[in-house]
């Protein structure tokens, strides 16, 4: 996991890199918005919890977390978010119905601290005023995405991801290196695209663009702060490409065990 930056005022980036052997970096994010009742939006991934805690305690205080928001329920946007509630009384954990039971397999949230949200909601979280809604792309049943209308920000779950050589924390959309990633991403985690309804695709990418987010924050890629109208122009290829499928076997022990080496080298006594 990398240190914690700022892209806005009382906002800030958890990020952490999964290596993808053969293909690169992907990035993956959590959230937090510092400001009123602080909110904090996906937990990281179960391989960085004492360091995605360290960083988020070391931003917000537990006692004044007031909003977990899983965007779904996979590993890597779930993966300290018991730790979280325990250490964060106050806080409630907001979520898709279909997530909330999804995680329900593992652990066990007591009802009076659960938010269920719906896409086409709208609802406050503080003084952030949030619009549910389902991303263009996803990999699981209860993904929700946020349209935070207070600052014109897409909040995109593992939609507008992709993988990139090295992390960064900007990224500039028309670089052709984030577009080969996006390319790759998007169709590997929605492998349903290249067989999906295209007039129907476009409709829902078509009301996401009308919202016109100033700032696209994805949960797999670095901040999108520019050229937003080409985002969605690749976003809208997608479904014209072939499914993607690695060229030889994903080598997903081998990404694990990098990332075991890493937090050992970082977690080892001076």
């Amino acid at each position: 996991m990398r240190p914690p930056y700022k892209f806005r005022r009382d906002a800030y980036v958890l990020p952490s890199d999964l290596p993808i052997p053969g293909v690169g970096q992907q990035p993956v994010n959590g959230f937090l918005f510092r400001d009123g009742q602080p909110i904090l939006i996906d937990t990281g991934m179960p391989i960085d919890r004492p360091e995605f805690l360290d960083a988020l305690w070391g931003l917000v205080d537990p006692a004044d977390l007031r909003w977990v928001v899983v965007t779904h329920d996979d590993r890597d946007h779930s993966g300290a978010l018991v730790d979280i509630l325990d250490a964060a009384p106050r806080a409630r954990l907001v979520t898709n119905g279909v997530s909330l039971i999804r995680l329900s397999e593992e652990f066990a949230v007591p009802a009076e601290r659960v938010v269920q949200v719906n896409p086409g909601q709208r609802f406050r979280l503080g003084r952030h005023d949030f619009e549910a809604l389902r991303p263009p792309t996803f990999d699981s049943p209860g993904t929700i995405g946020l349209f935070d209308h207070s600052e014109d920000t897409l909040i995109s779950s593992d939609s507008f991801g992709t993988i990139l050589p090295e992390p960064a924390e900007y990224i500039d959309v028309t670089d052709p290196g984030f577009r080969a990633g996006f390319d790759v991403f998007n169709r590997a985690i929605a492998p349903w695209t290249s067989a999906t309804d295209l007039p129907r695709f476009d409709a829902v990418l078509r009301r996401i663009r009308r919202l016109s987010p100033g700032t696209v924050l994805s949960s797999h890629a670095p901040v999108i702060g520019r050229h937003i109208d080409g985002l969605f122009d690749a976003m809208s290829d997608i479904p014209l490409l072939p499914a993607w499928l690695p060229d030889s076997t994903l080598d997903v022990e081998t990404a694990m065990a990098a990332q075991e080496a890493e937090l050992a080298l970082t977690t080892e006594p001076a």
